[in-house]
């Protein structure tokens, strides 16, 4: 009797112990924040300096929609610039001290016009009021108040002529008739427009003249898979740029190039990892300040004693697990916007003013979300079935043991781009309902060398699309994941991943939802934008080239001829206004399974494109996709411990 009782004893101890375990684990869980407060507009953000540094501008909500706002640095008062209602501006900058010129497209269709106006929000004229024609900046003209150098489509919808416009009148001036091949300009310091760079579709070359009454002489010309990226030229203006090539070598690197004797003079810096991302100069000391690239993190590599020392300013007072970006400062250089970010807030801004040695914080983009209650961000690696590494990032719920949980694979778009670390409300928003995220940089993903993106090639929905079934059987293996409770979400490319993850492997996904996603590689080729049309034979060799022997492949690989293999639930969401992946990839798609008699969800918006941009827009979709999820993986949930 008495071993019983003890027995019994041991496992009402063990019993509460491992309730007081569990109630510890629960008691950390966070609260469920709302689809709203992860999505909505910033109350600020983008805030930009006036080029005398006497005043900030930046996005604040006017009517659910992002409008230009102003207010003077040693004041509280605000002048609201614009009052756009139909669509958040796309971007902005200041022009000169009184005007701002900002950027807006219709209804998602990217056919971006621009508008200048006071900061005063009077006076606003608009640049370029032509139907159906995209405006680009090529050149801001940073020292000239008056104009601005843009490229317009408006001449032959497929290429873009430059342009020196007055943004006080509107008057323009074309500055050279693109022959049809030209698919990007570069000027120099003083604004004079000086390099070309042309394409036969697969082979690009670089233009250079040493003055703008010279005509444009070729200088090198290279396959597309070759980099050799102008960025700027010597502070001299002479024939040397700075460059990003990795002509010789597999990652980027910065480089000095002379275009006249047509060979690299100085690698200013590799990494033997990563591509090199950019290089900064101070435009008022004339001198390189930093070069930026990206292991699991942003880094910067200093070339400057005074921008090394601002950096270590900024960490020290701050914080080390943040990134730091000079977004914006005064012509003299003695005033800057900071951006600071990490994982688990949308970032803040501070002020710095070098002549008083003051740093303060100046806007909090999301001040309504804990960063306590957010979940970190972890960079993984994992090896694919062939041997690659592949990096990504593991997003885990708060308050809950890594084990059997269910999870969200969330592919990028591009899809020659990357996942990047930092704070993504996607998924603090799905960490927040208790799903672990999942993002790979899967073959092809950018800044990796010439050699991890060539691998991608023609390699839709195969090679590319096993990295991410790889990183599930990672997860499940790692015992992280519960493999009846997996789900697949991703937009534009991700998309494409998305329906290619439930055709492929239909076994592997209880639940999938395709954002703007490519369903059938065909139409989708016949449905590029205009101005992609000189890409296309490059686009061919990267994707399919339908008109060969390709197109047995790319029918293997379109999702909308495999839908009898789907077995998870699917919802689709789409912009009917996208020009990038047309409204018909997901039409196409909702009608086949239709037509075999599956149930879809289909969200369609009127007023949206490549991607949902309006307030509204974004939480109707939000609460639907995890209304959807939650439905699909959720009713588990009661058998595991938490």
């Amino acid at each position: 009797m008495r071993k019983i009782i003890f027995i019994l004893l041991i496992i009402f101890v063990a019993a509460c112990k491992e309730t007081k375990e569990s109630k510890e684990i629960v008691a950390a869980i966070p609260l469920t924040i709302s689809v709203e407060d992860f999505m909505k507009n910033s109350e600020q953000r983008s805030f930009q300096i006036s080029p005398d540094g006497t005043h900030f501008a930046y996005m604040a909500p006017y009517k659910k929609r992002m409008n230009i706002h102003v207010r003077k640095i040693d004041s509280d008062s605000v002048t609201q610039v614009t009052k756009v209602e139909d669509r958040d501006i796309a971007g902005y900058f200041w022009a000169s001290n009184d005007r701002l010129v900002y950027v807006k497209d219709d209804g998602g269709n990217e056919n971006y016009h621009l508008f200048s106006i006071t900061k005063n929000g009077d006076d606003e004229i608009g640049l370029t009021p032509f139907d159906g024609v995209r405006a680009e900046i090529i050149d801001d003209l940073e020292n000239n108040e008056n104009e601005m150098i843009i490229g317009l489509n408006k001449r032959i919808p497929q290429v873009f002529d430059p342009y020196r416009i007055n943004i006080n009148t509107g008057e323009m001036k074309l500055l050279y008739e693109n022959p049809g091949n030209i698919t990007g300009w570069g000027t120099d310091h003083d604004g004079k427009l000086r390099l070309a760079l042309k394409t036969d579709g697969v082979n690009n070359s670089i233009l250079y003249r040493a003055n703008e009454t010279d005509k444009f002489k070729e200088v090198i010309t290279t396959n597309f898979k070759e980099t050799l990226s102008p960025l700027f030229f010597d502070f001299d203006n002479g024939h040397v740029v700075y460059a990003l090539s990795n002509l010789g070598r597999d990652k980027t690197a910065a480089v000095k190039y002379d275009l006249k004797e047509n060979k690299e003079v100085e690698e200013i810096y590799s990494h033997e990892e990563v591509d090199i991302n950019n290089i900064y100069y101070s435009d008022k000391r004339k001198v390189l300040t930093s070069i930026s690239y990206t292991t699991a993190k942003t880094h910067q590599m200093f070339l400057d004693e005074q921008t090394k020392e601002f950096y270590a300013k900024l960490e020290t007072e701050i914080g080390e697990n943040n990134e730091y970006y000079i977004t914006s400062s005064n012509k003299n250089e003695d005033k800057f916007l900071v951006y600071v970010a990490n994982d688990k807030s949308r970032g803040s801004y501070y002020f710095f003013d070098k002549q008083s040695d003051e740093l303060r914080k100046i806007a909090d983009l999301s001040p309504w979300l804990n960063p306590d209650q957010m979940a970190s961000m972890s960079p993984i690696k994992y090896t694919s079935r062939d041997g690659l590494t592949i990096n990504g990032y593991l997003t885990l719920p708060v308050g809950r043991e890594a084990k059997n949980l269910p999870v969200i694979i969330n592919p990028h778009g591009g899809p020659w781009a990357r996942d990047n670390w930092g704070y993504n409300p996607e998924v603090q928003l799905l960490a927040n309902r208790g799903y672990a995220v999942l993002q790979m940089n899967f073959r092809g993903s950018t800044g990796y060398g010439r050699e991890f993106w060539e691998k991608s090639f023609k390699q839709w929905g195969q090679t590319m699309q096993n990295d991410i079934t790889d990183g599930v059987h990672w997860l499940i293996d790692e015992g992280i994941a519960d493999s009846t409770r997996v789900a697949i979400y991703g937009g534009s490319y991700g998309g494409y991943a998305t329906l290619a993850g439930i055709t492929n492997t239909p076994d592997l996904y209880a639940a999938a939802v395709d954002y703007v996603g490519v369903s059938n590689l065909f139409t989708f080729m016949e449905t590029i934008p205009p101005y992609w049309e000189p890409m296309k034979e490059m686009i061919y060799e990267m994707v399919g080239n339908p008109n060969t022997n390709d197109s047995i492949m790319m029918k293997a690989n379109s999702p909308v001829f495999q839908v009898d293999k789907i077995k998870a639930a699917l919802f689709v969401a789409q912009g009917a206004n996208d020009p990038r992946v047309n409204k018909d990839e997901s039409d196409q798609m909702v009608e086949a399974l239709q037509k075999k008699g599956v149930h879809i969800q289909y969200m369609l918006k009127e007023d949206e494109g490549h991607g949902f941009r309006n307030e509204e827009n974004r939480f109707d979709f939000y609460n639907a996709m995890t209304e959807f999820l939650d439905e699909n993986l959720k009713p588990k949930l009661e058998n595991i411990k938490t």
